[in-house]
């Protein structure tokens, strides 16, 4: 029987020449909108880098569109911020507190709120796991954010997004997933009384 010969071994493509997923095109586009609002580039030259980068078909077209802006601030070293609602319950904020690149709050027996309005936020996107668990968890974001829901699973305690649309320049993407378990969760602006004691509690220079 004669012996068949190897086959070849797959090419090892550059990292360059990979295919760009849409999400890897949204990000580009998300840096974009931020160097414009930070008066790097005008908005002429804006539109015409977020026409080529939602049509770049490669993670080296991309590259280029962004390679003469500071790269955004990472999170990179920065582990994510986990909490968890034991029998008291726990919570972040209104306070200052520097948001890391990604939160997990599980709601267990006695909830969760991550209040963002006084926090110091450097990124463009923030990735939020939200789990309601048992007694839910609360969200809430100032006015001007902006939140993307898609990939949360309402589970049988719902999904409430009380966030309005549109979102202002240089503010973060709060972007939600996980379930809303039993409790359920909610992502809001602040509320009447939250508003009250914020806006008699200025923040300290």
């Amino acid at each position: 029987m004669t012996p068949q010969p190897p086959e070849p071994s797959p090419r090892r493509v550059p990292f360059g020449e990979l295919r760009a997923s849409h999400d890897e095109r949204e990000a580009v586009v998300e840096q974009l909108r931020d160097a414009a609002a930070e008066g790097r580039i005008d908005f002429d030259e804006l539109d015409a880098r977020v026409e080529q980068a939602l049509t770049s078909k490669t993670r080296a077209e991309l590259a280029a569109l962004t390679a003469d802006l500071p790269r955004p601030h990472s999170s990179e070293g920065r582990p994510p911020l986990a909490l968890k609602g034991g029998v008291f319950g726990a919570s972040v904020g209104p306070g200052r507190w520097e948001v890391p690149g990604r939160v997990i709050a599980h709601g267990d027996v006695g909830g969760v709120k991550v209040d963002f309005t006084r926090a110091e936020c450097r990124l463009a996107e923030v990735a939020v796991e939200a789990y309601g668990e048992t007694a839910g968890v609360t969200i809430v974001i100032p006015d001007g954010w902006a939140a993307d829901t898609s990939g949360m699973d309402p589970g049988l305690g719902g999904l409430k997004d009380e966030t309005t649309p549109g979102r202002l320049p240089g503010t973060p993407l709060i972007r939600l997933t996980g379930s809303g378990g039993m409790g359920g969760v909610v992502i809001r602006h602040p509320n009447r009384r939250e508003r009250r004691k914020l806006s008699s509690n200025p923040p300290a220079d």
